[in-house]
């Protein structure tokens, strides 16, 4: 495949609209509660495995259960966006992931629980999709920063539930997961903002002429776009399923290798996942100005080194490694989902359901297929071979450069 591409036109959004700062906000702070509460799935492991006696298996299929879920609906539900806009389904995933978490408070047994994470997945599904295209509607033209902001909240969030459950949860049991819901709550009440912008913006583009909608089409032929897509989603592939087993097992290593407390694996889960949260800023805007092939690139086989040297580390250099990891990998999706975007600029619905769904269901396929890898070998056995992965960053070398406008 040529090294060079055409670039890609704006999105039909014009680049030079100022950003709608209090939607960005507004999007990223909703996204934060929505993954905060999925983080909590994750940090209550320890609790379930324990209370339900669970096999890493069944700790698995927990993770498979919310991220299917999700991964299923999430192209169906951009595609259908894509086509007839839905503004206020926002403020109803949130609902649904709010009725999940109070379900996974009183959760009485393993097949409740799965029945809580599904619903989780619901509320997940709904939200990705259309707030990955209002922060994209809102981000006057410089989507990388817009998606980067965006992805910002989910990942501090994600990084904030193990944090919250060591201090609240881990003292207090399961039921005080259901304290939660007051942020959901909040969340519900944000999302009923963004959703009357977003409906005001309909309103104002209906009246607007339609001419010039194809100009912004992909200049790249349809199967030079399928091939492309293919490779970004190995990409995903890799990075979500290597994360999968960082962030689903990272305590049980901890505490397996190192005999650290519930406490503490769970605080260094929380470094981890901050780390996460900082690096998500950087691929955005750095691809807005360099091209999104080299933030890819640097950013998936860049951790390569760092992953292969983890599982041989002690529980120091265990700690800078998972940093470093968690810092430089998490700026991928954000240039991978804006590079996909401008692929195709009038399916940002699809792509966006696509890439968020894709990921979930790695994410999850991978917690269930480590966690019987970890029950048939060792939890430390995982992490040696989930070393390999990023690796695969090296099929970013056939990505076509394109830089953004």
């Amino acid at each position: 495949m040529s090294s060079t591409a055409p670039p890609v036109a704006a999105s039909s959004t014009p680049a030079r609209r100022p950003a709608a700062v209090g939607v960005l906000a507004a999007i990223s702070s909703s996204h934060l509660v929505n993954d905060m509460m999925q983080s909590l799935i994750l940090a209550l492991y320890p609790i379930f495995k324990a209370q339900f006696h669970l096999s890493f298996t069944q700790v698995g299929m927990i993770t498979l259960t919310y991220q299917l879920t999700a991964s299923l609906f999430q192209p169906l539900i951009g595609l259908r966006t894509d086509k007839r806009p839905a503004p206020y389904s926002l403020p109803m995933g949130m609902t649904s992931t709010l009725c999940g978490l109070l379900l996974l408070a009183y959760a009485p047994n393993f097949s409740t629980v799965l029945v809580a994470a599904m619903l989780v997945g619901i509320g997940s599904a709904i939200f990705h999709p259309e707030s990955s295209r209002i922060a994209r509607l809102a981000s006057g033209g410089r989507h990388g920063l817009s998606q980067s902001v965006f992805q910002l909240g989910g990942n501090a969030g994600t990084a904030i539930g193990p944090l919250l459950a060591a201090a609240v949860i881990a003292p207090n049991g399961q039921r005080s997961v259901a304290w939660f819901g007051g942020a959901a709550l909040i969340g519900i009440g944000l999302l009923t903002y963004v959703s009357r912008w977003y409906q005001q913006h309909l309103v104002v583009s209906a009246s607007k002429p339609k001419a010039g909608m194809a100009s912004s089409e992909s200049l790249l032929p349809k199967r030079t776009v399928a091939w492309v897509i293919a490779i970004l989603l190995v990409l995903i592939f890799s990075k979500y399923f290597y994360i999968a087993g960082l962030s689903s097992y990272y305590t049980f290593y901890l505490m397996q290798k190192f005999h650290v407390s519930v406490q503490s694996a769970q605080l260094h889960l929380f470094g981890f996942l901050l780390a996460s949260a900082a690096g998500t800023l950087i691929g955005g805007p750095v691809g807005d100005r360099i091209g999104r092939k080299p933030v890819i690139w640097a950013s998936i086989l860049g951790v390569a080194p760092f992953a292969l040297m983890l599982p041989y580390a002690n529980l120091e250099w265990t700690t800078v490694l998972t940093l470093i990891i968690g810092f430089v990998l998490s700026s991928a999706f954000s240039a991978i989902l804006v590079y996909a975007q401008e692929l195709m600029p009038h399916r940002i619905g699809t792509v966006s359901g696509l890439f968020f769904g894709f990921a979930f269901g790695m994410g999850g396929l991978g917690a269930a297929v480590l966690g019987v890898l970890a029950d048939h070998t060792s939890i430390l056995w995982v992490y040696k071979v989930i070393s390999f992965l990023p690796l695969l960053g090296m099929v970013a070398a056939f990505l076509p450069n394109r830089r953004s406008h």
